[in-house]
Formats: structure tokens, sequence, C-alpha cells
């Protein structure tokens, strides 16, 4: 019987294919059954079913060597063209059935990969919430109460609830970077143009792109790799040179400190604090910019006359179907026709933004440049009592991206964050997606585990060698919650045993913590030896750490000393 991981990755699922421990079949009929368990996040708008998805399975041919993403599951944003089955953009009296895929589809899907169905988003991509669908409100993977961003809403929660290795979402103003922070998956965002937008529902046709969400950077990279090239029936299509990998000269990070919001601001704001010690710690040149200009020319796209833009491709829709698009979705759109969004007011705005870009692309020649994600996040209450204000607080520092024509990667502060995730955004000018992959790969790289350790390797005692050798850093000396035993093993030599046993029957047990890196951690691990093991331990202030542990049977000889609370 195969053991699924929570979080699908393409690495583990071509893993276990060359192993031939899973069959692609087998796959679907797990993500089918994941996607029925989780029917009350609405997720989906066309829900995974063999009906659809069994022709794609029997299509794959016998030899994957031409096909990177042989038997790889992917979703789909229902803005976003699958044949024969129904687009809607979360617009039930939009929907229509495409007789062919988008152009990416197409290419992913020759590439072998299948598409297991189409998410939920918020109407005609309009919004950074997820809550804005006649489809009902999208629920964060990781805190059903809180919001899962938007607009790929149902695409980013389908990744992180483990129901497909990657999903397409769309990005105008921050749609495939704001899911990925508020459910802990890594958003790439290309250049205007490297992905055809052909079969994609327009939302500000100039400034669309099409995007990923995966649980790694590889992943995303891989998915780029086979997405990307020109398309010669898209007028939007562009070539771009493929560079080899590169660090920037420098990174930029903002003068002033960024705004945070929400009842969790403090938690988000800390996590950017402690991103710029660890960008700064990257080996690249880090400098200090004014971000205002980029502010400023994020207020183009809603405030000044861009926006005529999307009422230009939907107007025949809304003012056709009365009461058919949802009310906030309806008033955002409609806002494009206001009488002071003239043909003067646009060429003034587009006559701005050609000198933002200009200064971008003077700025950002050979760097890129970090920002927040998002300052924070909501409740989805929260957001319906203030749909307009809390949305527009989300894209604070993702609105200017498509604008000035950079591209962008989204990555977690921690990756293994569960509870309130932060993330940040590399940008760079839409010719560099080497500098901004590689800055990425190198904070990811840069990530660490906090490690507690009861025996010889605490501070100041013979083994702490084993952990400063790795760059492992002493944090501070605590105790676990009080659940755990610890007793002296009858080894060779002798060792001590922690255990966690049902509340009440143990004790807080004294622990050092350190912080090691994280790709330094599986290093450490490979020289524990039974019956040791590294698991979970719960600290006494309720945080989940990596940790020494013992399996059970060896303490059936072992003295308990559980009373003395330390074994050094």
């Amino acid at each position: 019987m195969v053991h699924f991981p929570e979080r699908l990755s393409i690495t583990w699922i071509q893993k276990m294919y060359s192993h031939k421990r899973l069959t692609p079949s087998e796959l679907i009929e797990e993500v089918i059954r994941r996607a029925d368990s989780n029917a009350d996040k609405n997720i989906w708008i066309e829900k995974p079913s063999l009906d659809f998805i069994q022709k794609y399975i029997d299509n794959l041919p016998e030899d994957s060597s031409d096909c990177p993403l042989w038997g790889i599951p992917f979703a789909i944003k229902d803005n976003i063209d699958l044949a024969g089955v129904p687009t809607t953009a979360a617009c039930p009296d939009y929907s229509y059935v495409p007789d062919k895929s988008a152009f990416v589809v197409d290419r992913l899907i020759a590439a072998g990969a299948i598409p297991v169905g189409k998410t939920n988003l918020d109407q005609f991509a309009t919004g950074l919430v997820g809550t804005r669908s006649p489809y009902g409100e999208v629920h964060n993977a990781l805190n059903p109460e809180y919001i899962s961003g938007g607009s790929s809403s149902g695409s980013a929660v389908s990744v992180a609830l483990g129901m497909c290795a990657f999903a397409l979402g769309t990005d105008t103003a921050g749609s495939g970077r704001v899911p990925a922070m508020l459910n802990t998956l890594v958003g790439f965002k290309p250049a205007l143009g490297s992905w055809s937008t052909n079969g994609v529902v327009p939302a500000c046709a100039s400034l669309d792109c099409v995007t990923v969400f995966s649980n790694s950077l590889a992943d995303c990279t891989m998915v780029n790799d086979v997405a990307k090239g020109y398309d010669p029936d898209c007028s939007w299509s562009v070539l771009y040179e493929s560079k080899g990998a590169q660090l920037p000269d420098k990174i930029f990070l903002p003068q002033e400190e960024p705004r945070f919001f929400g009842a969790n601001k403090e938690l988000h704001r800390s996590k950017w604090l402690s991103a710029i010690e660890r960008i700064k710690k990257l080996g690249i040149p880090v400098e200090y910019i004014d971000y205002k200009m980029f502010y400023d020319a994020a207020l183009i796209l809603y405030e000044g006359a861009y926006v005529a833009e999307r009422w230009a491709d939907l107007k025949d829709f809304v003012e056709s179907h009365p009461g058919k698009v949802f009310p906030v979705t309806e008033k955002i759109l409609r806002s494009g026709s206001s009488e002071e969004k003239t043909a003067s007011r646009l060429f003034d705005d587009l006559h701005k933004l050609q000198y933002y870009r200009h200064k971008a692309k003077e700025i950002l020649e050979g760097a890129v440049m970090i920002m927040p994600t998002a300052g924070g996040t909501f409740t989805r209450d929260e957001v319906r009592d203030n749909p307009v204000e809390t949305n527009s607080l989300m894209g604070l520092y993702t609105n200017h991206c498509n604008l000035l024509n950079l591209m962008a990667i989204a990555v977690p502060e921690n990756t293994r964050d569960r509870n309130l995730p932060f993330g940040i955004t590399i940008f760079g000018l839409a010719d560099n997606t080497n500098l901004v992959t590689e800055t990425a790969k190198r904070f990811l790289q840069s990530e660490r585990e906090l490690l507690a350790v009861c025996g010889l390797h605490k501070k100041g005692y013979p083994l702490e060698y084993q952990l400063l050798e790795l760059g492992a850093e002493y944090i501070k000396s605590t105790e676990t919650e009080k659940s755990y035993k610890l007793y002296k093993l009858n080894t060779n030599p002798i060792k001590p045993g922690l255990v966690r046993t049902s509340e009440g029957l143990g004790e807080s047990i004294e622990v050092d913590l350190y912080s090691i890196p994280k790709d330094k951690l599986g290093v450490f691990m490979g020289n524990v030896r039974e019956p040791l093991t590294i698991g979970n331990v719960e600290l006494i202030d309720g945080t989940t750490v990596k940790g020494f542990l013992c399996e059970e049977y060896a303490v059936s000889d072992a003295e308990d000393i559980t009373k003395i609370r330390s074994y050094v």
C-alpha cells in the first residue's frame, strides 16, 4: 500500500513511478478521494472525476523519456480553457465549453501532465481574497477561518491540500503570489508574454499572466521549462532568451518599513524582520531604496484609467446579464466606465507608466528587489464585512509588478509554517528570470530548523561540536511540555532517551534549543543511530520543533530518570 505524503511533489511522484511503486491510475484515485473529502472547502468548480481524467491517463505514452511531466496531476484555474470542460470564470452565466485547450495547457498535457479539474476563483479573476465567487468562499488550506488569497484561490489550495503536484493560476495584480503566501507555497509569475495567454479569459489583457503554484521552487522551474515559449497566435507572446544560473549584483530592500495589517500584523512584521536578516547573509550586496515609485506605479492599476481595460473586455456580458455578476465584482468592473476614465486620463497614465518602467529598468538592471508578498491577512468574516479595503491592502506590494513588466517569485519565509504563514516576493526585470530564480533558491536554502537536544549535544558538552561544525547556533535552554519521560538507555555509550507519553504522566524535560541550516539537518540526522530518531518535540510554550526521540522498545531495560528532568 502506498503511503501518500500530505503534499504532493513532482520529485516524489517521479521517484515512485520509477520504482514501480505507483501508477497514474492509483495516484488519480487518491486525488479524487482527497477532493471528495475536502468538498466543503469550495476548491473546485469542475472537481476531479474519472469521467474526464481517464482519457488523459489512457493517452500517456508507454515511454516517458520525452515527457518530463509524465503522469503528474495538475489543476487549472477556471478562467483557463481545458477542451471539453466548461470554462466559467466563476460566473455560471458566462460559461462556455471550449473546443481546444489553452496554449499552456496543451504544452503541459503534451509533456505528460494530467489535468484533474477546474478550480474556483474570485469571479473574472478580480480580487485577491478568494471570497468573491458564487461557488463559495475558498477556505484557506491551513486555517479555514482565514482567506485563501485570490483570485487563484482554488488552485493554491488544491496544491496545499495534496490534490495535485502543481496548479495553474493567473496573475494580473498579485493573484499568483498572494495565495502562495497564505498557503505556504511557491508562486512563480513569469514575465508578461513568456507564457501564452491564448485560451485565458481576460481580466486585463495587456497585463495578464498564467502562473504556477507548487510546493517547491524546483517544481515551479520544471513547469516553467515546459510552459514557456512563443505562441504565434497570441498577440502578447514574447520569446525571451534563456540565460544560465546567475546571482544578481545586488538586492534592493525598502528604506521604510513596509506596512503590516490585520490582527496578526506584529507576527508578520517579526517574520519580515527575520527574512531581512537571512537576506543580509546570502552573500549578495544589499542596498536600500525608496519604494514610493513602485507604490505610485501600482496606483495606476485601479485608481487611474487603466481599470477601463477590464470593463472593455467584459462590458458586453455584464450589460446583457443584469444581476448575474457578483456584486463587488460588478462594482469594480463598472468603475472602469466612470466619466473620469477618459482617453485623455488614460494617456496621462500611460505616460506616467512609461516613466516608471524606464526608471525600474535602470534600477533593477542586474539586480532584484524583495518585498513582503503581503503585509498580513484577514479572516473571511473580516473580508465579508469590509470587502474593498481588505482586498486593496492585500495588493499593496503586488500591484506594481505587471504594470512595470517585472517577473516575480513568491516564496515562504518558513516552508514548514502551517499556522499563519508569511512570504517574500523577489522581483526582477522581464528578461532576468535567472537572477530571480537563483536568489529565491539561495533564500530557501538559508532556512533554518529548530532542533531540541537533551544529551551530550547540549551547550558546553562533548558532542556540541557535531552541531556547531554544521553551522548550528545555540538559541536558548528551555523545556518540553509536560508529557515526556526521560530514560538512561542501556546502550554503549550510554545515551538519554526521550519518549512522549500520555498527558499528565510525564514531566517537562530540560532541553537546549539550536538553530541549524535546513539543508544540514539531513546530514546531522544521518549520524543518528537506533534506538534514537529525530521527530517532533513540543516545547513548554506550545512550539513544535525537531528533536531527539527514542523508540519505545529501547526503554524496557532502561533507568527512568524523568524526575531529574535532565540527563546532564
